[in-house]
């Protein structure tokens, strides 16, 4: 089985504060289970994070994540969110302080 965090991408655009947040963790584990967004088996979702709007999605087989990767775009959509949420979806490359100085260039 391959590294953790080989098998983790990093979702940033997660809508905070409109639901609990283990609903939420609910949601994202839901979205990347489906075969309609190339998802697979979610080993774990991480959220809330130390950043505002992020999650961490790890799961079972790397593959997903190459899979989950060529989606051009994802878009959260549950009953429980009034609209689509479009997220952005990263490779985590093991390095957390790189990801956080890349949201820092981020413009709001």
């Amino acid at each position: 089985q391959a590294a953790k965090w080989a098998r983790t991408i990093i979702i940033d655009g997660v809508p905070d504060g409109l639901l609990h947040d283990d609903v939420m963790t609910d949601i994202l584990m839901i979205h990347f289970q489906m075969s309609k967004n190339n998802g697979g088996d979610v080993e774990e979702v991480v959220y809330p994070t130390r950043e505002k709007g992020v999650a961490y999605v790890t799961f079972e087989d790397q593959k997903v994540v190459e899979s989950v990767l060529k989606k051009d775009e994802h878009q959260l959509e549950d009953k429980r969110l009034s609209r689509r949420y479009l997220l952005k979806v990263t490779r985590y490359c093991g390095n957390v302080s790189s990801f956080s100085m890349y949201l820092v260039v981020l413009p709001l």
